[in-house]
């Protein structure tokens, strides 16, 4: 539950104090889950973000979804997105 919940409070964070939209969240979500937490790698995250942008819908949206199913599996994404649209 614990890597749930982180998931949920880095995408609240990076939702509430990013402004300029989900193109403007790339390098805070690169920035975080690349370089602090390790979770991804460089290719790994030119992939999802290659694939919400041909999803439909807000970028950002679409990684965190991405990126929450790849660390937590359902629970992740459903957790990492409330917390990117809140």
């Amino acid at each position: 539950m614990k890597d749930i919940f982180e998931l949920f409070g880095l995408f609240f964070k990076i939702g509430l104090f990013t402004f300029g939209g989900g193109y403007a969240m790339i390098p805070q979500i690169k920035r975080e889950v690349i370089e602090k937490r390790k979770w991804i790698t460089e290719e790994k995250m030119l992939e999802i973000i290659a694939i919400a942008e041909a999803t439909p819908g807000p970028i950002a949206i679409n990684m965190a979804t991405y990126l929450g199913y790849q660390r937590k599996k359902f629970w992740g994404s459903v957790f990492a997105t409330l917390g990117v649209v809140l």
